[in-house]
């Protein structure tokens, strides 16, 4: 247990012994291991955390939502206003699907996303004029959602609509709730095993791997570490960590061990993720691999071409689905039948409407009881269950335990919410990359205190003998590569002959840094938010540049990707407004993509500029000193990198010095100056 207070990973997991008073929560004595009393503190340390976020969370959005006219919310990216209501329609589930498109103000970057809650509004009472639902579709100006109801309200056919993010208590409540039952369970000798490995009291065990001819067919397409980690995944009895840098295929990785695990071992594999994007990118990937494959959670929160594999389709398209049909009918009937009778009866007649409303209700009963053992029969027959980290507590698989979970992107995940999985199981893997970008954390004091470290990181620093770290990389140019490799993994990393010299073009330089120091490209505040014309107008110049070049040596085409990326949202709308509404870039809009560094996460582009910003005389960087979101932004690039920035503020901290320093080493490293025209 020591080792887990005391690491030598360069992040130290101490955690402090201060008491928190936590209802339903054992209360340290004597008489109890010192391990347990440090376990239950740990838990206790990060109810606290989770509160503190919590409240952060909640706060930012009241002020967001609450406290702030429809324009500043609608100019800080929580709001569409006004919208118009385009269509509707009942969906799948009695949910009725509403789609509306945004009319004005389009160019505002919004913090709308595929599977948020969201409230439509009326502006004649917004407080109370209200309706929630979840977003199924975004694309453009448009939006789908999805409301648990048959009709819209009355309010939403008078005055002007609007949509609102919502706060979503329900996740904090499924977090506390785990971190209140772990130390419980750790203290069962069996059950918790995995708990007392996690929080380092126990080292995870392994048996022998499996006969070289079973294991050939998983292994047949893969590379030697992806083998590697497919050999640990499959020997481990309790825990078994895959470490994804950017391109190596760690989905491909996991989708081959998890088909070994259901074929050769014959158990059901619960598979979670932090966003629905990952949990719907693997519950694809394993379905082509032939698996009987379940997504459970809200029907609202999964895209339409998944829609065959989730909970609610495969209960509708159930044998016993049109029995049920025939029952809510039949109750329907009754229930009809009832409220037909005047208001003024007598006795005869109260006695029939009452026998009318037991039978609806009998009947529906029996609708409850086929209802679940439809459930339970999908479920059983399922070889995987998908599912975000809360949506593994979806009330359909609560109390579902399995042999092995499977946490993906567990870089990207807040410790409080692994635990929802982690207690259902008796075996994890945990993939991703803890050099990326870390989860999102609203609290500065949460963040600092030790809610940013993720389960992860410390299970990489207690348990080195369960990691295996994916070594040969697909998708960038050698020398793309060759930083962040040499930064952040130890210089393993190596470029699969297919990509480790590919160009944009003949003879190109796959990666250029472009240093503006000393051309008076200032940065300028507005309110919180920082942003730098000139370097922005620099940057799409030469860009502009290279797509005119591409466009004269045909090489346009479908398939061609740009990305620009800045850390800063303002500059990205800068960069963006320029390329949207400038008709010196009509022809060139459909290949290019203008956003946040945290939006292209888990996305490559054949090309990528960033716009690094900041360029101060106080050598200011802020949080460009996160350099594990710098990693992520120099790691989208196929075939060509390009990074603008001022190395007169950038390289006073050491990670951008060193890479100027690599920039100037492979010839990359260009003055602005030699650029500009005079």
């Amino acid at each position: 247990m020591q080792a887990f207070f005391r690491s030598t990973h360069p992040r130290n997991y101490k955690l402090r012994t201060t008491n928190y008073k936590l209802s339903r929560l054992p209360t340290p004595d004597s008489r109890l291991p010192t391990y347990y009393i440090c376990l239950m503190d740990y838990f206790k340390r990060l109810l606290h955390l989770l509160k503190i976020e919590k409240e952060e969370d909640k706060v930012s959005y009241q002020q967001l939502i609450e406290n702030q006219s429809v324009n500043d919310r609608r100019e800080n990216g929580m709001t569409w206003y006004p919208v118009a209501i385009k269509d509707t329609e009942l969906g799948h589930g009695d949910y009725l699907s509403v789609e509306v498109e945004r009319t004005t103000h389009t160019d505002i970057i919004h913090q709308f996303r595929f599977g948020m809650s969201v409230a439509l509004f009326s502006n004649h009472d917004p407080r109370h004029d209200r309706i929630e639902g979840t977003v199924t579709y975004i694309s453009g100006n448009r939006m789908k959602f999805s409301l648990r109801t048959d009709e819209l309200p009355e309010w939403s056919r008078n005055g002007k609509l609007g949509l609102d993010v919502v706060f979503d208590a329900n996740s904090y409540s499924e977090m506390e709730n785990a971190l209140k039952q772990a130390p419980l369970i750790a203290e069962k000798h069996e059950e918790g095993l995995l708990v007392r490995i996690l929080t380092g009291e126990k080292k995870p065990g392994f048996h022998p791997k499996l006969e070289a001819h079973v294991l050939q067919p998983y292994l047949q397409q893969l590379n030697s570490t992806q083998q590697l980690a497919v050999e640990k995944i499959i020997a481990a009895n309790e825990l078994a960590i895959v470490h994804g840098p950017p391109g190596t295929g760690k989905t491909t990785t996991l989708v081959q061990a998890i088909k070994c695990l259901v074929q050769q071992e014959h158990e059901q594999v619960l598979v979670v993720a932090p966003s629905n994007a990952a949990v719907d990118l693997l519950t694809e990937k394993l379905s082509d691999e032939g698996l009987n494959v379940v997504r459970v959670g809200n029907p609202a929160r999964v895209s339409e071409r998944l829609m065959s594999m989730t909970l609610d389709n495969k209960i509708a398209s159930h044998p016993s689905a049109k029995e049920i049909r025939r029952l809510k009918k039949q109750a329907s009937e009754y229930r009809d039948m009832a409220q037909k009778y005047k208001r003024n009866f007598g006795k005869e007649e109260r006695e029939q409407r009452k026998a009318l409303f037991n039978e609806a209700r009998n009947i529906n009963k029996e609708v409850e009881r086929t209802e679940q053992y439809i459930i339970d029969d999908t479920l059983a027959k399922a070889q995987v269950i998908t599912a975000t980290l809360v949506g593994a507590n979806h009330y359909t698989v609560r109390n579902r335990k399995y042999k092995t979970v499977v946490i993906d992107e567990a870089g990207q995940a807040l410790e409080p919410a692994c635990w929802i999985p982690i207690l259902k199981a008796k075996k994890l893997v945990m993939a991703g990359d803890h050099f990326q970008l870390p989860p999102t954390i609203k609290s500065d004091e949460a963040a600092k205190e030790g809610l940013a470290n993720t389960l992860l990181e410390k299970a990489v620093a207690l348990h080195p003998e369960a990691l295996v770290l994916l070594e040969e990389q697909y998708r960038m140019h050698e020398t793309i590569m060759g930083f962040s490799s040499r930064e952040f993994y130890e210089g393993r990393l190596q470029a699969h002959p297919s990509v480790a010299r590919r160009l944009l073009l003949e003879n190109d330089q796959p990666l250029i840094f472009i240093d503006t120091a000393g051309c008076g490209f200032e940065e300028k505040w507005e309110g919180t938010s920082i942003s730098n014309p000139e370097e922005a107008g620099f940057l799409l110049k030469q860009l502009l540049q290279l797509m005119e070049n591409l466009q004269q040596q045909n090489h346009l085409s479908n398939h061609l990707s740009i990305g620009v990326i800045s850390p800063y949202k303002h500059q990205v709308e800068l960069l963006r407004h320029t390329v949207m509404e400038d008709s010196e870039w009509e022809n060139y809009r459909e290949y290019i993509t203008v956003n946040t560094i945290d939006s292209f996460q888990g996305q490559e582009r054949d090309a990528i500029f960033i716009s690094m910003t900041r360029s101060n005389a106080d050598n200011n960087i802020g949080f460009l000193s996160e350099i594990r979101r710098m990693n992520v932004a120099m790691t989208r690039a196929r075939k060509k990198l390009v990074v603008v920035g001022d190395s007169a503020t950038l390289s006073q901290a050491t990670f951008y010095a060193d890479f100027i320093t690599y920039a100037q080493q492979n010839n990359a490293y260009i003055s602005a100056w030699e650029l500009m025209d005079w």
